[in-house]
């Protein structure tokens, strides 16, 4: 398949939750979010130098390129694993920029007031990853295993959670510490007995049937 056929081909699928596409760099910052939630979640491309209805813009300065490589190794931490490739496709130069899933996370991504923050890819957004989201992946990365036994916590948890609740209202509902229900959470989910959706840029919680 030659470049061109294989980049469209790429372009057709559009933006899903593991590509993306970038008209041009002119924030390292906001590159960084994409390549931090592509880390965090199942890996993914960003196409640079592709507008957002698919039509071929292409990278226009080594400025561009210089930030893209400032996203990867300098914005973000720890340093995503990242790989260019570079397409030249009608005149025009397309980089690929292949993020694969990190087994460090969270990597996090630098924004303009200089804050870390981690972000997950959801569809074809970049969503800040929940406080739930840094718990399990603290939990995940314990080097023993974690037990979680039945006790007052959880039932008071399983009480409230009949329905489909936010972290706050469910804080809110069972009267425990924030970070408690926090930390609950995030070994029920680990354990498959606490499902999670995202749904109206909110994070729903459940009890699995």
């Amino acid at each position: 398949m030659s470049d061109k056929n294989y980049l469209l081909s790429l372009i057709r699928e559009g933006e899903h939750q593991q590509q993306d596409f970038k008209y041009r760099v002119s924030d390292a910052c906001k590159l960084a979010r994409s390549v931090s939630a592509f880390a965090n979640t199942d890996g993914g491309r960003l196409l640079i130098g592709v507008r957002d209805d698919g039509n071929l813009s292409g990278v226009r300065s080594e400025e561009e390129i210089f930030m893209m490589h400032q996203a990867a190794y300098k914005y973000c931490q720890p340093e995503a694993s990242i790989k260019f490739d570079t397409y030249h496709v009608e005149g025009r130069t397309i980089v690929i920029a292949t993020v694969s899933p990190s087994d460090k996370r969270p990597i996090r991504a630098k924004d303009e007031d200089g804050r870390m923050r981690a972000y997950i890819r959801i569809d074809d957004e970049n969503i800040v990853a929940s406080p739930v989201h840094l718990a399990l992946w603290r939990e995940c990365q314990k080097a023993q295993g974690v037990m979680i036994t039945y006790n007052d916590s959880i039932s008071k948890l399983f009480a409230v959670m009949r329905y489909k609740l936010t972290l706050n209202q469910i804080v809110r509902l069972s009267k425990l510490p924030r970070q408690r229900v926090i930390t609950l959470l995030a070994r029920l989910i680990r354990f498959g007995n606490v499902r999670w959706e995202y749904v109206d840029q909110k994070f729903l919680f459940s009890l699995f049937p």
